[in-house]
């Protein structure tokens, strides 16, 4: 049913400082732009992903609705979106699996700049059945552009998405049982708690558990995510030297990578970059 993860959306208050913050996070360019349904949204796509960051634009409906989230959570991490091969199909998994999906509509998309479009059909399910994550899910056959690189030592792909959640068990279910992802690690430890990997495309959705953080009950909530870098030593000083502030580099938990942490330019959103062991990006 799902193939990859197509996207994540950010809300932001401020398109174009957030947009020209991820720029320099990324060290790659924009590569699409679109005002339409209330908002503006500048879009980076690496090479397994994207980041669409999103703002409110005028006073209609939509752009109330976009407000109002904004209002609830703050910027941030605000939804994933999964790619299928086949939305009809897909649309009807969900509603079997309970999940409540909406009708699946048409959109596009026309870039500010080259005028392209692109064109998609999507679904999304209920925040309720999906434990308080928005999740939407679509169907394109057309790939849409890849951000350009501006300078070296660029973010390369993402690495893995970060879902907290209160109720290990049913988040499991959700995404390995409902969803179909595969579950590839399931691990405990007395200081951090549970970790539960489940494979996505080119990427993860790590799961999160910390007992007596919250009741069973607490909504799930996306938390972070990681990007991978080919030179993290090159990345770290190019960061360094923007003005970004970063932590040092420091060994990670899975065996022969290296890790930093991005505090501050990422609209809210939690941040570490990897290298991992076998040295995946440019």
């Amino acid at each position: 049913m799902i193939t990859g993860l197509d996207h994540v959306v950010v809300l932001t208050g401020d398109i174009t400082a957030a947009s020209a913050a991820y720029q320099t996070l990324f060290a790659r360019a924009p590569a699409w732009r679109n005002s339409g349904d209330g908002a503006d949204r500048v879009l980076f796509t690496l090479d397994n992903t994207t980041l669409e960051l999103m703002a409110p634009r005028g006073d209609d409906e939509a752009a109330q609705r976009v407000r109002s989230a904004l209002a609830t959570q703050g910027e941030g991490l605000a939804s994933l979106c999964f790619r299928t091969s086949d939305i009809v199909r897909t649309h009807r998994r969900l509603d079997r699996l309970t999940l409540k999906p909406e009708p699946v509509i048409e959109v596009e998309s026309r870039d500010a700049a080259s005028g392209a479009t692109l064109a998609w059909k999507r679904t999304r399910a209920a925040t309720d059945a999906t434990r308080g994550v928005r999740m939407f899910f679509l169907e394109r056959e057309q790939e849409r552009p890849v951000s350009v690189r501006t300078t070296p030592a660029s973010i390369t792909a993402m690495d893995h998405v970060v879902v907290s959640t209160a109720d290990p068990e049913r988040a499991a279910a959700l995404y390995g049982a409902r969803l179909g992802l595969d579950m590839v690690l399931d691990r405990s430890h007395p200081e951090w708690g549970r970790l539960m990997f489940f494979r996505c495309g080119d990427l993860v959705v790590e799961v999160t558990h910390r007992p007596g953080k919250a009741e069973t009950d607490a909504p799930d909530r996306l938390r972070g995510i990681c990007w991978r870098v080919a030179d993290i030593d090159a990345t770290h000083a190019r960061l360094a030297a923007a003005g970004v502030d970063v932590s040092e580099i420091r060994t990670g938990r899975k065996p022969g990578t290296r890790v930093m942490t991005v505090r501050n330019g990422t609209c809210g959103v939690p941040t570490l970059l990897v290298q991992p062991s076998q040295g995946k990006g440019e």
